[in-house]
């Protein structure tokens, strides 16, 4: 599945930075208090633990090309600082931002393994991917959390920006439907 040349990794590459720069600004702009608040239209959520959800995911792509092992994105380390504490969020982010803005295409055409877990009985498959299809997944499955966040965030009275949250495809068809 090794590809020399994928001509859009660098387009993958700046969605994922940009969503997570994203992720940062709402971080920033929202209460500490808020942050680690247990939700209650997201029973068990916490907005901390959706960011450490997402960063995972990216985390576990970056080290999928590194690591022989198969990325696993269903088995996370939980209670970590970032569920908690905004400074080793964002400190996090800006390190998976460095990682990928270092990415070359070479890099991004890598060929990688995943794990995924198909049901609760714990059986798994392993799939070949590239990383530039991983990190297109972990920023697309980031979307769908921040859109989770800005619910909960709403649960406590914050605005935040209409177009946090929402998938590209749906952004494009509301501007094109204006």
């Amino acid at each position: 599945m090794h590809m020399e040349h994928v001509p859009n990794a660098r387009s993958v590459g700046k969605a994922a930075i940009v969503l997570l720069e994203q992720c940062a600004g709402f971080i920033e702009s929202i209460p500490e208090p808020v942050y680690t608040a247990d939700a209650t239209t997201i029973r068990g959520g916490t907005i901390g633990k959706h960011v450490r959800h997402a960063l995972d995911h990216f985390a576990a792509a970056l080290g999928g090309t590194a690591n022989p092992a198969p990325i696993d994105y269903d088995h996370r380390a939980r209670n970590v600082p970032m569920e908690t504490e905004r400074a080793s969020a964002l400190a996090t982010i800006r390190a998976i931002q460095a990682q990928i803005g270092a990415l070359d295409e070479a890099a991004m055409a890598s060929p990688v393994r995943i794990r995924v877990m198909l049901a609760s009985d714990g059986s798994e498959a392993v799939l070949p991917s590239t990383l530039v299809r991983e990190l297109a997944f972990a920023t697309h499955h980031a979307i769908h959390h921040n859109a989770m966040m800005k619910t909960i965030a709403a649960e406590f009275g914050l605005e935040v920006g209409d177009q946090f949250g929402k998938a590209p495809s749906t952004l494009n068809f509301e501007a094109s439907n204006r």
